[in-house]
């Protein structure tokens, strides 16, 4: 048996583009960002930031392209991809990028007034079929005590 899951809680780094294929089916492509933080031995707070790559298909990618912006903080629920290919030169090159099933928007202050300019911080989550579904409601600015 083998898992290929991934869950991802960040912030979009740039708005997302879509794309239309034949018979009208959708893919969203965007960067999301997830950070860390840390108190060095030294008593300094250390940041570090992971980008990926996030890809989204069809009925959902549609609801990407309506109500997702740079800066909004996502939940992901995916898969991890590697596809590969070969630039003009002839090298072979890699990219690593999540297949997202399932999203919500858990909102932010992405302006003045504390909210998201889209949607409600309590948004239902969409499947890749574009049914709702039931996630867990993970508050953006509450800190938790895990140790990692």
């Amino acid at each position: 048996m083998s898992v290929n899951k991934v869950i991802l809680v960040g912030n979009v780094g740039r708005d997302p583009e879509v794309r239309y294929l034949d018979k009208d089916v959708a893919v969203a492509n965007f960067p999301l960002a997830t950070s860390e933080s840390y108190t060095a031995k030294n008593g300094e707070k250390v940041t570090s930031t992971e980008w990926h790559n996030i890809v989204i298909w069809r009925g959902l990618a549609k609801v990407v392209e309506q109500y997702v912006k740079k800066g909004d903080r996502l939940y992901i629920e995916g898969r991890i991809r590697t596809r590969s290919w070969e630039d003009k030169e002839g090298n072979k090159r890699y990219t690593t990028e999540i297949y997202g099933d399932n999203m919500e928007m858990l909102g932010g202050p992405r302006n003045q007034q504390g909210g998201n300019d889209n949607q409600n911080q309590s948004s239902a989550a969409q499947n890749d079929k574009g049914n709702s579904v039931n996630e867990p409601d993970f508050s953006p600015n509450e800190e938790d005590d895990l140790p990692f």
